[in-house]
């Protein structure tokens, strides 16, 4: 049964049904019907996770001053009009309200009907608060960034009971260069607001609103080109000209590449930098002038490789070594990668990395994918076929004090399994 239609027929009964459903479910029976698989899947990481499904338990929401800060650093506002345009307009005639997150979940601009926005209060679905899934159960802003495709939430569907009276339908926001989560947009209502026809809508503005970064992103580099070109062709020896995310606009002497990786934070001088060795750093309007001054980039002395796991979310790595020395936040699946790896120095292919993963060997185009990603920063010290640390390398991992706390967002079967063997007597 499609209880998306269902809601839109008779959103009461609806709402009933997945009552039941939700109520069979945690109490280990059999339900009058399956729940969608988007949300059986959400609802078993809940599970596992320890969400109390009949507690509402919640995170205190950021000051405003953290509020106002995360919104001028935020990429998003950048595309606030288009999601406006897109979605306000309509969401305040259907009574729904328009909620944009960012990557750690805190809502950081809500806005439409304020009637709703007072419902949306005796939520906590308000200015700051924290609506990750594992700390608020299934939610429209919160299961989509776990699964990163968009995704309604109708009644019972959430996996805590004080949020059935609510319908959500979600899209996450990427970042259209490397695929990296920027935040999600949310349209969300009481129960009797729900239509099936709201997930594709939100999830079409979402991608308009990607559409409009990627075009920013190719206007600044433009730009940054333009300045670029009088200053390369003054230059001998090898030199590229980068955006502050190390995305390249120009080269010199040099074969292109996309992207160069950067130190978290750059200053001018000279530095060591992974993909090219020692260069001198100038900086340029809205950019970097890199000129390479070491004339043998591949060579690399003895490396050791920090993997920091020890604090949720604040995950890292970092390469020590007789050239220099320089450290990487990581991305929750790019720190599942590196780990197994860490634990699998003999190498992993890429089917086995599906495995380990997603426990399922045949997604190699997504591991493929995302090592290529992790080999732009750290390929001086990867090897592949199979994916492994360079023999040379020193890897040193650093575990949290619980075993229970290694990755804990993670879903990933072999994380799972060494976070038991760890926490075995």
């Amino acid at each position: 049964m499609d209880v998306t239609h269902l809601a839109a027929v008779d959103s009461t009964r609806a709402a009933r049904v997945l009552s039941q459903v939700r109520s069979a479910r945690l109490a280990g029976q059999p339900a009058p019907v399956a729940p969608r698989p988007v949300i059986e899947r959400s609802w078993e990481r809940m599970m596992r996770s320890g969400v109390d499904p009949d507690h509402d338990v919640r995170a205190d929401p950021l000051p405003r001053e953290e509020v106002q800060r995360r919104r001028e650093t935020s990429v998003l506002r950048h595309v606030l009009p288009v999601l406006r345009e897109g979605l306000l307009a309509a969401a305040d005639v259907a009574h729904h309200i328009m909620v944009v997150a960012d990557e750690d979940g805190r809502v950081l601009w809500r806005e439409g009907s304020p009637p709703v926005l007072r419902k949306a209060d005796g939520l906590g679905f308000e200015l700051g608060a924290d609506w990750r899934e594992d700390v608020v159960g299934t939610n429209g802003l919160g299961t989509p960034a776990v699964v990163r495709r968009p995704v309604q939430v109708f009644a019972s569907e959430h996996f805590v009971r004080s949020q059935s009276c609510w319908t959500c339908a979600g899209a996450p926001l990427t970042d259209p260069r490397d695929g990296r989560l920027l935040g999600v947009v949310d349209v969300s209502g009481p129960l009797e607001t729900m239509h099936p026809a709201t997930l594709s809508w939100v999830g079409s503005v979402a991608k308009l609103a990607e559409a409009r970064l990627r075009e920013m992103h190719t206007e600044s580099l433009e730009r940054l080109r333009a300045v670029a070109a009088p200053v390369l062709a003054r230059l001998a020896g090898r030199a590229l000209v980068v955006d502050p995310d190390g995305w390249t606009a120009a080269v010199s002497g040099m074969p292109y590449a996309r992207r160069v990786a950067l130190p978290k934070s750059l200053s001018a001088g000279p530095r060591w930098l992974p993909a090219l060795g020692l260069c001198s750093v100038e900086p340029l309007a809205g950019g970097w002038l890199l000129r390479v001054v070491d004339d043998e980039p591949g060579r690399r002395g003895p490396a050791r490789i920090v993997l920091d796991l020890r604090q949720a979310r604040r995950w890292s790595v970092e390469v020590l070594g007789g050239a220099g020395s320089w450290s990487r936040e990581l991305s929750p699946r790019h720190a599942e990668l590196l780990y197994l790896l860490a634990v699998h120095r003999c190498g992993r292919s890429a089917s086995e990395l599906a495995g380990d993963v997603f426990g399922d060997p045949s997604r190699t185009v997504t591991v493929r994918a995302e090592m290529s990603r992790v080999r732009r920063y750290l390929g001086a010290f990867l090897e592949h076929r199979p994916y492994r640390f360079a023999e040379a390398a020193e890897v040193e991992v650093l575990l949290p004090d619980d075993p229970l706390d290694l990755l804990p967002h993670s879903t990933a079967p072999e994380v799972s399994r060494q976070r038991r063997s760890s926490a075995a007597p």
